[in-house]
């Protein structure tokens, strides 16, 4: 009988996921040799090759794909055995997978973590930093517990909790001489030069939301994949970008870089924390959802 251990499982999922041997021992927090032994390990058990490698490219084989829903399956199950078996235990104990989607990651995580921490330490927090549709899916395959994102999200297996409304700047280089005098309106010449980040990104789809009346014309050749990135662009003249509002603080450090408000109504996104639904995670998750919104008021610190 063939015995697959959950390591190597678990270690099948990541390569899987990434199709790259080093990301993928990064996302199971060990090292790319001890990963690759694994996944050497389970070919021989199974008898057929898993991963074709080629230089640094990775593809799964035929094997591997008809193998990697049921793997999934187990290790979904094995999480749900794990949960129960928390049950009776303190809320917010043990491992809690989070995802965050990377235009909220940092201004987000350095107000909760020390909350967390000093409210729950017997908590161990794996934070996953990915854009919407890639959370989306590892919360709904149990790889992750929830995921912080913004609305609205069209994910049927996934409950969303509001956690607070984020409202949008408009970001400009403080020497820009051919921008308007603020509060910005919707159809502003500025935001022809509106520069964008790549495809993926939500706030990319939020942002040509707001600009709908306009054509924007600079964002083509950058592809940026950062918030950060978009705002250093911008203070050197490049043109304009949308700003949440609890990315003010860490605006306020970038030189020449000027930040205005819109007219009203000031336009907004909606963040929020998923979870599949009927997780054995439910309670905690309600849990998180609620100190997120409590420290709202030092997250957005233009807030009325």
């Amino acid at each position: 009988m063939i015995t697959l251990t959950v390591r190597q499982m678990q270690y099948f999922d990541a390569l899987a996921q990434t199709l790259h041997f080093g990301r993928a021992a990064e996302l199971a927090g060990v090292t790319q040799p001890a990963l690759s032994a694994q996944i050497a390990e389970m070919e021989e058990k199974l008898g057929c090759q898993l991963f074709e490698r080629g230089g640094k490219m990775v593809r799964m084989t035929e094997e591997a794909h008809m193998l990697r829903p049921r793997i999934e399956a187990i290790l979904i199950g094995i999480r749900d055995v794990e949960s129960i078996a928390r049950r009776g235990r303190s809320a917010m104990e043990g491992r809690f997978r989070l995802g965050i989607i990377p235009t909220i990651a940092p201004y987000l995580l350095p107000h909760v973590l020390p909350v967390l921490k000093e409210r729950f330490p017997a908590l161990v927090l794996e934070l996953r930093e990915a854009v919407t549709a890639t959370l989306a899916e590892e919360t709904a395959a149990g790889r992750l517990d929830g995921f912080i994102a913004a609305l609205p999200l069209d994910y049927p297996g996934l409950v969303a909790d509001e956690l607070f409304r984020d409202r949008f700047f408009l970001a400009v280089s403080q020497d820009d001489p051919g921008f308007a005098a603020p509060p910005v309106a919707p159809d502003s010449p500025a935001l022809e030069r509106l520069m964008l980040l790549e495809e993926g990104h939500c706030m990319r789809e939020q942002a040509l939301a707001v600009c709908h009346s306009v054509k924007p014309v600079a964002m083509a050749s950058y592809g940026a994949t950062s918030l950060t990135t978009l705002l250093q662009m911008v203070a050197h003249g490049l043109g304009v970008t949308l700003i949440p509002e609890m990315a003010m603080s860490a605006a306020r450090g970038i030189r020449d870089l000027k930040v205005v408000p819109f007219m009203e109504p000031v336009p907004s996104r909606s963040v929020c924390l998923a979870w599949r639904r009927n997780s054995l995670r439910h309670d905690e998750c309600l849990e998180l959802a609620k100190i997120v919104r409590g420290l709202s008021d030092v997250i957005l610190p233009q807030r009325d």
